[in-house]
């Protein structure tokens, strides 16, 4: 089936997760992604002790790409790829700020060479300001975003979100600027730069957390799994473990204290409306694991969702890729991959019913596609030759 990005061609010129991430998700929608890499390849390709030809994390954020290897310490690599360049639509990169300007590659030099390109620089800090020049990694960015401070048990020592959020962050804003970038194109013709950064990937995903500050309420903290406006909203402790509970408005929370045996709740001034239970959110969940601590999990869910109560099981990465709802929606994809055999990935979690994502093609191997993608930029036999003999490309 037609795909919507059909026709697009993207240079990834980025590595390890944010850059590579955000080219993925356009590989899924149907863009030609041809992954740049060093001689040496990608560091993703060598984690958790891969040999560089057998990495599941390399998999996990290349999959569907075309693979080149070409060295841009040398002349003839950089011009490898501003010929690239001329002919494509978009070019992502993710290395620290300057770097692509000292290689000769940054967005003044190839948007002179097409004026069609959407260029996408993922950094940590951004391009500007007073740490523009600094690199970022995830951890990082959680704790100067701020998302560390808010994250984990009141008192306990800090903890970082469990995913690489700024990481993952930085990639999908990234994508919805080339989205937008793509559309004013087709508008005007011309292409644009896009900066982002994961800094600003963490804070622009604090939205209650800048909204209590901003609003007067002062600095927030962490709360462990609460919400910090509204409640209960958080995990509940049961006979055999936690679950979720979220009743999170008037109508939800007399609802529960029906359901609970105290009705009486719900005229109680410290529980009376949502401000209040915010504020007393601490009680309220010691009378609610009073109760709950009774009995074990399955009757609470069952109850919960039996009278539509928004509730759910704390499920660990075994629960997560075995539960009949995640597969049923396509969220796990097997790849039949050159040395990895055949390899369970992620699936997407966008289902277009005109232009269907297609996220189940392998990562290539290390310049598997080398002769192919240059000879698409017309380059011929006796030059790639001379290329390799030269170890520009491999």
């Amino acid at each position: 089936m037609e795909q919507a990005l059909n026709g697009l061609r993207v240079l990834d010129v980025g590595q390890v997760m944010a850059g590579p991430f955000c080219a993925m998700l356009l590989c899924d929608m149907g863009a030609d992604v041809i992954k740049v890499e060093s001689p040496k390849g990608d560091s993703t390709r060598y984690m958790a002790g891969a040999r560089g030809t057998d990495s599941p994390s390399f998999n996990a954020v290349n999959r569907g790409k075309r693979g080149i290897v070409v060295d841009l310490k040398t002349v003839a690599g950089r011009d490898v790829l501003q010929r690239l360049a001329t002919s494509a639509d978009v070019l992502i990169e993710n290395y620290r700020p300057g770097k692509m300007k000292e290689l000769g590659l940054d967005y003044t030099i190839l948007s002179a060479i097409n004026p069609r390109l959407i260029y996408v620089s993922i950094s940590g800090y951004g391009q500007t300001g007073p740490s523009g020049g600094k690199g970022g990694f995830d951890l990082v960015a959680q704790g100067v975003s701020g998302l560390m401070s808010v994250t984990g048990e009141p008192g306990r020592s800090p903890v970082k979100i469990g995913v690489p959020v700024t990481d993952l962050g930085a990639g999908l804003f990234a994508l919805s600027g080339i989205l937008a970038a793509l559309i004013h194109r087709t508008r005007s013709g011309r292409g644009q730069y896009i900066d982002t950064s994961l800094v600003e990937a963490g804070v622009a995903l604090s939205v209650w957390e800048a909204t209590e500050f901003f609003s007067g309420r002062g600095v927030p903290g962490p709360l462990g799994s609460a919400h910090r406006m509204s409640a209960p909203y958080q995990a509940i402790r049961c006979a055999d473990g936690f679950i979720t509970l979220g009743a999170a408005n008037d109508r939800l929370f007399s609802r529960l204290c029906k359901l609970l045996g105290h009705p009486e709740w719900v005229d109680d001034p410290e529980f009376s409306d949502d401000s209040a239970r915010v504020r007393n959110r601490e009680m309220l969940a010691r009378r609610i694991e009073k109760e709950t601590t009774s009995r074990p999990r399955s009757h609470w869910l069952a109850l919960f969702e039996e009278h539509d109560i928004p509730c759910g099981p704390i499920n660990d990465y075994r629960d997560v890729m075995s539960d009949a709802h995640v597969r049923a929606r396509e969220m796990i994809v097997e790849t039949d991959h050159p040395t990895l055999g055949r390899l369970s990935t992620l699936g997407t979690p966008l289902k277009l019913s005109e232009t269907p994502l297609t996220p189940g093609r392998p990562a290539p191997l290390l310049g598997q596609h080398t002769d192919e993608v240059l000879r698409d930029a017309g380059y011929g036999p006796m030059e790639v030759r001379a290329l390799r003999d030269a170890g520009v490309v491999k």
